[in-house]
């Protein structure tokens, strides 16, 4: 054994040396991948990887300084280049780099470098045409499609949402939804018709429509849709608690519960940020990847929660922060639901940055009017995240081990001390569960994904159709957005 500690030592000081980011990126070992490098993988903002690399060809595990890869885009046949460039440092050695196109190009040079040195491959030359978000020109072989966005085959919460509606009858529940909910409820009536949108909308708060019209829109501008009649809740609460063989309703939610046969897509908080990355939001899968705090040895070692009072149970977590402020700093950054009373549940606190919520260790996730949509932010940090047994789920609660992607407790928090004890007692256990909950978001929640969960959802449910969906009385077009200043020419033939 003797004979191998030399070999040992000096793989170990490299590993140090890498891990501590003291040694320099080599521009030949380290790596590039991604959809980003893709002309046919069209998302908002387009997206790939740089992993560093030392010249022993060891990874690293820190930062190498997050100027230590330069990006530059650029279209060689334009004379200008209107392109948005973001370089990530995820801070374990990976970088997420990802574009924004604001017009469409023949062709795209991506360069990668380290110094005056090109990485891995670069440059990457994409052949075009490669069309930017809002550009109308729809991939007419939906197969191709998928393959283009690498969407899995199957995907186990649609199998399981729709393993209850062996047939659907557009004429049938055209009639039959708005009488049973169009009164109570918040709903849109959609029918993708030609590839074209069209609604209908019943209640009296219908404003939410604006993030369906949004994702079916975008959809429609990049692969052509099966004709498809169905009806979303824009409300909090699955609608649909019947059980069989009672004749249940095929009603879209965003948020699926244990009682209800709801169809679950993702989140509109989700579907927004990842239409909306490198515009108008801020929080989204991306960025939240480069804003994940000090490193976990560094971290606060109390648990953290902030929100509004849209449950019991958030009640008695800052009771019980109250008394233990030592183990967990809960705060309220609203009262709507109930009385507010100081004595019981101290001031009303100022809301800080989603981004600050990292400078600690242990992240609470407690249900609001229903599931917290904020799940899959906190576990792309590199926190712990403790989530409270629920009724609620989300598209891809399904997929999460507890004690792999996080540490459960009860739904009446109980148990909570004692899973925070058991974490501070474990402490390496906990980090690599936080590591697990960190690699799942990065791998099954970005922006590709969102769009192959959509799309894979309406292509499953259109096929269970019995009758022709049809553009009903009362339903108008949802145009695509006018605004363009870059319109582009679309290279396919028109879809019909």
């Amino acid at each position: 054994m003797r004979a191998l500690w030399p070999l040992c030592l000096a793989l170990g000081a490299a590993a140090a040396a890498a891990a501590g980011g003291g040694g320099r990126p080599s521009a030949e070992r380290s790596a590039v991948w991604g959809p980003g490098l893709r002309a046919a993988a069209a998302l908002p903002a387009r997206y790939f990887y740089v992993q560093a690399v030392d010249a022993q060809g060891l990874r690293f595990t820190s930062s190498p300084g997050e100027n230590a890869f330069q990006v530059k885009i650029t279209a060689p046949e334009e004379q200008f280049t209107r392109v948005g460039v973001q370089v990530l440092d995820r801070k374990d050695g990976s970088f997420l780099v990802r574009y924004r196109m604001y017009a469409s190009y023949k062709s795209l040079r991506i360069e990668v470098k380290t110094g005056d040195k090109h990485v891995a491959k670069s440059p990457y030359i994409l052949k075009g045409p490669i069309y930017h978000e809002n550009c109308d020109c729809p991939q007419e072989e939906s197969s191709a499609w998928l393959e283009e966005m690498n969407c899995p085959q199957t995907i186990s919460q649609i199998q399981r949402d729709l393993a209850n509606f062996p047939i659907v009858d557009p004429d049938k529940i055209a009639k039959e939804i708005p009488q049973r909910f169009g009164q109570r409820q918040s709903l849109c009536h959609y029918t993708i018709k030609d590839n074209e949108v069209y609604i209908k909308t019943y209640g009296e708060h219908v404003g939410f429509r604006i993030f369906m019209d949004a994702i079916l829109l975008s959809l429609t501008r990049k692969v052509k849709m099966p004709d498809v009649e169905f009806f979303v809740n824009l409300g909090d609460w699955p609608l649909e608690k019947r059980k069989p063989p009672q004749n249940l309703h095929p009603i879209f939610s965003w948020c699926g519960s244990s009682e209800s046969k709801d169809i679950v897509m993702p989140t509109y908080d989700l579907t927004d940020s990842v239409l909306e990355t490198m515009g108008r939001v801020s929080l989204d899968m991306m960025s939240v990847q480069a804003n994940t705090g000090p490193s976990w040895e560094d971290k606060n070692t109390t648990a953290f929660w902030r929100g509004r009072d849209s449950r019991k149970e958030r009640l008695e977590l800052v009771k019980l922060s109250r008394k233990y402020p030592e183990i967990i700093d809960a705060a309220f950054t609203n009262f709507f639901f109930f009385k507010h009373d100081e004595s019981l549940y101290g001031p009303i606190v100022k809301h800080i940055s989603f981004f600050d919520f990292f400078k600690y260790k242990y992240q609470i996730n407690i249900d609001g009017t229903v599931a917290a949509y904020r799940l899959p932010y906190l576990l792309a940090g590199n926190s712990v995240v403790l989530k409270q047994d629920s009724i609620y789920y989300e598209h891809f609660y399904n997929e999460l081990q507890p004690w792999k992607h996080y540490i459960p407790f009860k739904s009446d928090l109980s148990d909570l001390l004692e899973k925070l004890q058991w974490a501070k007692d474990h402490d390496e256990e906990a980090k690599n569960i936080a590591k697990s909950g960190q690699e799942f978001a990065r791998n099954n929640l970005m922006g590709d994904h969102i769009f192959c969960y959509y799309f894979k959802l309406f292509q499953k449910y259109a096929s269970l159709q019995v009758s022709e969906p049809k553009i009903r009385d009362g339903m108008e077009k949802v145009q695509q957005p006018d605004d363009d200043l870059f319109p582009c020419t679309c290279h396919r033939k028109k879809v019909q």
